[in-house]
Parts: C-alpha cells; sequence; structure tokens
C-alpha cells in the first residue's frame, strides 16, 4: 500500500510503502499525484518511507515503477528512500544512475534528515 504523507508539500511528495505494493497502487496513487506535481513544478522532489512491514513489489508494482521511472528520470531533483534492507539500498544506488536528480538513502531512523534533505 502507498499512503501520500502530511509532509507532502509544493513540489515535495512523501509517500510511506506498507506490505507489498501493487499495480493499483501506483496507477490510482502514486502515478496521479506524481505526475500532478511534474505538470504543476516541473521537477519533483520524492521520500519514499520503506516501513518496517513493507515486503516488495508485486510483478505489475515493479514494472510500473520501472516504466514511470523511465518515462520521467528527468523529472527527479532529489529522490531519498528511507529504510528497507541492504538491497533495497543496493538497488537504489544502482538506479540512481539512471535519473537526472541526486539520490539518497537513510535509515529508517532518519526520517525526518530524509524529508529536510529533500526541501533543502
Amino acid at each position: 500500500m502507498i499512503e501520500i504523507m502530511s509532509e507532502t508539500e509544493g513540489n515535495i511528495l512523501v509517500v510511506k510503502a506498507t506490505e507489498k505494493l501493487t499495480a493499483k497502487d501506483y496507477e490510482e496513487v502514486f502515478i496521479p499525484k506524481i505526475n500532478q506535481l511534474i505538470q504543476e513544478y516541473r521537477k519533483v522532489r520524492v521520500v519514499v518511507f520503506l516501513a518496517e512491514n513493507f515486503s516488495g513489489w508485486e510483478i505489475g508494482a515493479a514494472w510500473d515503477d520501472a516504466k514511470f521511472g523511465i518515462q520521467h528520470r528527468n523529472d527527479f531533483e532529489k529522490m531519498a528512500v528511507v529504510g528497507g534492507s541492504k538491497w533495497v539500498k543496493w538497488t537504489t544506488k544502482i538506479s540512481s544512475h539512471f535519473m537526472d536528480g541526486q539520490v539518497a538513502t537513510y535509515d529508517t531512523s532518519d526520517f525526518q534528515s530524509a524529508v529536510a534533505w529533500a526541501k533543502e
């Protein structure tokens, strides 16, 4: 499940991912909101908080995530991924080579630091 968090403001989208993400999460929550912000601000900053009960992506969600990221690789100023296992942090760093903007990873306890970084 993807939930838009209260820290979202202006061109900064802060979301919380719990359990297993589905294509429906992307198609009904994440993609419409981020498209709205891209239309309004041209460049966006995103913080993705992976809750302790986050268990990954269904195939359709992983495809939506990859496809959206490729299509909009020039639309991100910053992206922070908070929490997650070592493989999530590792894949985040690899994917940063395919984006124009800055990418950072943070431990779960550093959520507020990630939001502050996105707002800088």
